[in-house]
């Protein structure tokens, strides 16, 4: 399935199971949105920050969430005030939302909303065990989730800063979504011994309207399918 280019080749894109919940994140446009829905993915999300490259405009969000159905749908989120973020939140009626790396715990705090939350986490060639786990520490009452972004830096589980044994244990006491530079080959690794609670995989700029490429996330995709 090399590309889909128009809303009639997603009526014949049958939904399908995936063996783990998948997040596709900064969602801008909606051939993206049905591609996604198509998969069947856990959550989509948008960039609702208006500092953002990313911005999707709130309008744009709704006239989407129109188009399609089943993933539940995350506000991401970045420096905005609480009340900004409750603002969003009930007039796009999300489903979840998420926060960005600089975003205070005392943003959570003062929010107190009932929807879950997913805390981004940036990790860098830099990064230690102590630093994610003084962050996860200070929002673990507040979030439902981690999501541990190692592409942002262009880096895979063999480049990480860190150990294997320690990203292993980190699934095991909290829910963590990873995103990474290149999960296919790490695939059998990842459903089998390190079990994240999830994936997060990016939409991105279509090539025209409705016409965009998704050749890398069918791989992607695919492989999870034979793994159901």
């Amino acid at each position: 399935m090399a590309s889909l280019s128009s809303f009639g080749e997603y009526l014949t894109f049958a939904l399908m199971l995936l063996p783990i919940d998948i997040k596709a994140s900064t969602i801008t446009n909606l051939t993206d949105a049905r591609y996604f829905a198509a998969w069947d993915v856990t959550w989509m999300g948008f960039n609702l920050d208006p500092s953002s490259d990313s911005f999707v405009d709130p309008h744009t969000v709704h006239a989407i969430k129109e188009w399609v159905e089943g993933p539940q749908i995350v506000g991401e989120c970045h420096l905005q005030e609480p009340d900004q973020i409750q603002s969003l939140i009930d007039n796009l009626d999300l489903d979840a939302l998420q926060i960005g790396p600089l975003a205070p715990v005392e943003t959570l705090i003062e929010l107190n909303t009932d929807k879950p939350v997913i805390k981004e986490l940036i990790v860098d060639p830099q990064t230690t065990p102590e630093q994610l786990e003084s962050v996860i520490e200070a929002h673990a009452p507040h979030c439902a989730y981690f999501l541990l972004n190692l592409e942002a830096n262009g880096l895979s589980l063999d480049t990480m800063p860190l150990d294997r044994s320690f990203l292993e244990q980190l699934c095991q006491d909290h829910q963590i979504l990873l995103s990474l530079a290149r999960p296919l080959p790490d695939l059998d690794y990842l459903l089998d011994t390190l079990k994240p609670s999830g994936l997060s995989v990016r939409g991105g700029e279509e090539e025209k309207v409705g016409f965009k490429s998704f050749d890398e996330l069918d791989d992607l995709f695919e492989a999870l399918e034979e793994r159901r």
